[in-house]
């Protein structure tokens, strides 16, 4: 899979310290200019659905598990890998200091009618909801919570990074 960036935050000095390797999986679903996004009210961002990828699944596995999970995804078909967004973080638990997210992005089709979402609790506690919304406008909102929000959280730059090459390369594509 390309590796689409790889970033380390800007707080890390050195990679050699105790780290873990976190792998994620998220989705991005397309209908003409309109993607399918999780909205968070408590960071007021738009994220593409997805997430951590559990102990014994594959990407793939993992990736259709969480778009049902989230969004509620239905006949999640024609999976197909876009590339990989690398990050090293700041992380004081556990005897780490850093954790190395992997996120393995893939275009994918669903059917037109979500199904029940089953969230977890800090998801719900933070507002979380899937929504349709055109990739312009996330990305507009997005930089617009990256300049003006103090309660953003460390994402938020990943998926803009995510969202413009979307647009880029995907939108343009199809037109």
């Amino acid at each position: 899979m390309r590796l689409l960036k790889s970033t380390v935050h800007p707080s890390i000095e050195s990679l050699d310290r105790p780290s873990f390797l976190r792998l994620a999986a998220r989705g991005i679903i397309l209908k003409g200019e309109k993607i399918l996004m999780l909205y968070t009210q408590r960071y007021d961002d738009y994220t593409l659905p997805g997430g951590g990828i559990d102990q014994g699944e594959n990407q793939s596995q993992g990736l259709i598990r969480e778009l049902a999970e989230e969004t509620g995804a239905q006949n999640i078909r024609n999976v197909e890998a876009f590339g990989l967004y690398e990050e090293y973080r700041p992380w004081n638990r556990d005897g780490f200091e850093i954790m190395h997210m992997k996120s393995y992005c893939y275009t994918c089709d669903i059917d037109e009618q979500l199904g029940e979402t089953s969230l977890e609790d800090y998801e719900v506690r933070n507002g979380m909801k899937a929504m349709w919304i055109n990739v312009h406008d996330a990305i507009k909102h997005n930089l617009n919570t990256i300049k003006n929000s103090d309660k953003k959280g460390m994402s938020i730059e990943r998926e803009t990074f995510l969202l413009t090459l979307i647009r880029d390369e995907l939108l343009t594509e199809s037109a």
